[in-house]
């Protein structure tokens, strides 16, 4: 085994794997909940060898949510949320935030379960603002092209919308044989197309 940053220490124990650990542990007792031992006990290494990746539990805390957050916001980079009509990009944002949910299902449900408070937690939340209101130009974009009703504000419709993908993180659970293109399929027919049968 090398000794790079990532690898050094007890096998299998590397930051990623650490930041798994530490959400799990955060989602069982609550941040506030669990102290770094609590971490190191679950671990089976010592706090050091925690100290080794990270210089804090506040730091783990930021490094979680902010894998979240940089997943949701690769989704607004991605060719097909920048070019086309804006219902086809906010299509497309809607159908790969589901997709992130599914893969990266503990790190949203922490992020969507943060509170303000901490400096880490108001950061996070300022930048879930900043990708409401992104969101939220594209579904004005999109009543502006005419492709939905004009009769229901902009930012409410954008809420609406990511109400519903988040509620992912109340219900589902991995290996319950839904994939995530089902899911996504799913949700996007159910927002853009409605429930009515045609």
């Amino acid at each position: 085994m090398t000794e790079g940053k990532g690898s050094r220490g007890r096998p299998g124990y590397d930051l990623d794997s650490l930041l798994h650990t530490a959400v799990k542990v955060f989602h069982e007792r609550g941040y506030d909940g669990t102290s770094m031992e609590d971490l190191a006990k679950r671990l089976g290494i010592t706090k050091s060898a925690i100290y080794y990746h990270v210089p804090s539990k506040q730091e783990l805390l930021r490094l979680s949510v902010d894998r979240a957050l940089d997943a949701l916001f690769a989704v607004l980079d991605e060719p097909s949320s920048t070019d086309g009509p804006a219902i086809e990009r906010l299509h497309h944002v809607v159908r790969r935030s589901v997709e992130v949910l599914v893969d990266e299902l503990p790190f949203v449900t922490l992020l969507l379960r943060i509170r303000g408070n901490s400096k880490v937690e108001r950061q996070a939340l300022a930048r879930r603002r900043e990708f409401d209101h992104l969101v939220g130009e594209l579904v004005a974009e999109a009543e502006h092209e005419g492709s939905l009703r004009l009769d229901v504000d902009p930012a409410l419709t954008s809420r609406l919308l990511f109400g519903m993908v988040n509620s992912l993180i109340e219900w589902y659970r991995p290996r319950q044989g839904l994939t995530k293109s089902e899911i996504a399929e799913t949700v996007t027919k159910i927002a853009f197309d409605g429930l009515r049968r045609r």
